[in-house]
């Protein structure tokens, strides 16, 4: 049939077949020369020659028009149609209390809020521009919201989001969940890399990142790694500069040039912000092709404002001085060397003992630190106003979650009064309840699929007494979502994390002996 025929040519475009979907829907209308069905939809002549090839005697000819023939018009409308425009007003009023609600901006990661329109401007684009039912979306940081937008208009879209901002996180999953829209979130610091189940996942990738060229550069980079096809993907990127500074627009231009990428088109102040007033509150957006993969690469300062700053100086000498000092060793080694945060890989590994400077951390530096973390002891310095910190129920909520694995001290007097150390202390397995050691194996191998992470434990907890179909089957039925179960622990976000663990412990009460 014909239809299989146009049907594996639109499948083989991808997102780029919403144009031939204009095609079909101009060819179902009405005589039309070859002349406008190139025009009108704005595709090559080749594309349309090899359109009206595959409709073959669906299609009729008089004259150099062309047109569906009008038995198997309403077959192709209900295959191919083209959505019509529609009313968006609910739409903009849920965007609306939707950024009401949503944690307020940290001026520390660059936050500035777009406005609701834009958010909606952002979703309704993307879905005329790409054929986007059935294909992946991945949005790189996302305190503008366009996810629940882009979710809104089209409900067809899987949408995944990684972001640094546990509070963001936990608010759009509360969000997507109770309107069940198929929006998943992930936690991520593109310094550090991507989460491996996204990479080379996606079909386009939308940010708004740090307007730095080295924030510009390394966003577009990891964008980069999470295309699924090279060729067919794209990156969308917000991004604007004053007409006062056009240095600086070079300058963030040219690390996109850099990565291979090819500018299709940059659409002037279509983002608009409540803020951002030295750039006119408004940026334009990047339509950008990648013509390859290449290697990221990057320090931490990537942002505008506080200690991650292009411009911060970092922690005071008498300040990792006295994190080194914190960290004992042996008599003949010498202090641990303080290192930069980093966690795609774990750190520490077999070392007795670990020195690790946070001095920039945003918030969730110092959680990611203690799943990736091995040693026998580990002291990381924060900042003093640090969310885990700075308060009697932050410093709850981290210890309730690492206390399988870790015993924390909070040590505020520190020589230039703006830093903390915290200092870990490793706990025995010996001194905990079954369900705390299923716990703190899973915090130990938070690198690895939970799911087997999750299974092993259970495994190692019966003394070898549980099967590996008898574990698997717990786990599966402990509450937990299939797709959590696929992840590592060290890529949900905290609030995830926290019932994962909850889960993991209930699950143990098919260990403990009969009373």
């Amino acid at each position: 049939m014909t239809i299989d025929q146009v049907r594996q040519l639109v499948t083989e475009r991808g997102i780029h077949a919403r144009k031939l979907r204009e095609v079909l829907s101009l060819l179902s209308e009405d005589w039309h020369p070859l002349a406008e069905l190139v025009r009108l939809p704005a595709v090559p002549r080749r594309t349309v020659q090899d359109l009206l090839k595959a409709l073959g005697d669906d299609a009729e000819s008089s004259e150099d028009r062309y047109r569906i023939a009008p038995g198997v018009v309403a077959s192709y409308r209900a295959e191919f149609g083209v959505p019509g425009v529609r009313d968006h007003t609910d739409v903009l009023r849920q965007i609306l209390v939707d950024i009401a609600d949503v944690p307020p901006p940290l001026s520390s990661l660059d936050h500035v809020q777009a406005t609701a329109e834009t958010a909606l401007n952002r979703a309704v684009w993307l879905d005329s521009t790409y054929d986007l039912a059935g294909k992946r979306l991945l949005c790189l940081g996302d305190h503008d919201l366009t996810s629940l937008a882009v979710a809104a208009v089209n409900p067809h879209v899987s949408i995944t989001v990684v972001d640094l901002d546990e509070r963001l996180l936990e608010f759009i999953d509360s969000r997507a969940s109770a309107r069940k829209l198929d929006v998943r979130t992930l936690h991520c610091d593109m310094r550090f890399g991507l989460p491996s189940s996204v990479l080379e996942s996606s079909d386009l990738v939308f940010s708004d990142p740090p307007y730095t060229p080295e924030g510009m550069g390394l966003f577009a980079g990891r964008a980069i790694e999470a295309l699924a096809d090279i060729s067919a993907g794209r990156l969308l990127l917000a991004y604007g500069f004053s007409d006062r500074t056009p240095a600086l627009g070079l300058k963030v231009q040219q690390e996109l040039q850099k990565l291979g990428l090819v500018f299709e088109a940059i659409l002037p102040a279509f983002h608009r912000f409540d803020g951002a007033q030295a750039i006119g509150s408004a940026a334009d957006l990047y339509v950008c092709r990648p013509t390859g993969r290449r290697a990221v690469s990057g320090g931490t300062r990537i942002y505008t404002h506080g200690a991650q700053s292009v411009e911060s100086s970092g922690p005071s000498k008498e300040a990792l001085t006295a994190l080194s000092e914190l960290a004992p060793r042996p008599e003949s080694s010498p202090p641990p060397k303080p290192r930069q945060a980093g966690w795609a890989e774990p750190v520490g590994k077999g070392a007795a003992s670990l020195a690790v400077d946070l001095s920039a951390d945003p918030g969730p530096w110092l959680l990611r630190t203690l799943l990736a973390s091995s040693p026998a002891r580990l002291a990381c310095l924060v900042p003093n106003n640090h969310p885990a910190v700075s308060s009697e129920a932050g410093q709850k909520e981290l210890q309730s979650l690492v206390r399988t694995r870790f015993s924390l001290k909070f040590l505020r007097n520190n020589p230039d009064s703006k830093t903390t150390i915290v200092v870990a202390d490793q706990v025995l397995a010996g001194t905990l309840s079954v369900g705390d050691r299923v716990v703190r194996e899973i915090l130990m191998k938070a690198h690895g699929k939970l799911r087997n992470v999750w299974r092993e434990a259970l495994i190692n907890g019966s003394s070898g007494l549980l099967t590996k179909n008898q574990a698997r089957e717990i786990v599966d039925n402990a509450g937990v979502t299939e797709e959590d179960l696929e992840l590592r622990l060290i890529d949900l976000p905290k609030h995830r994390v926290a019932a994962v663990l909850k889960a993991a412990e209930s699950s143990a009460q098919y260990l403990e002996p009969p009373a």
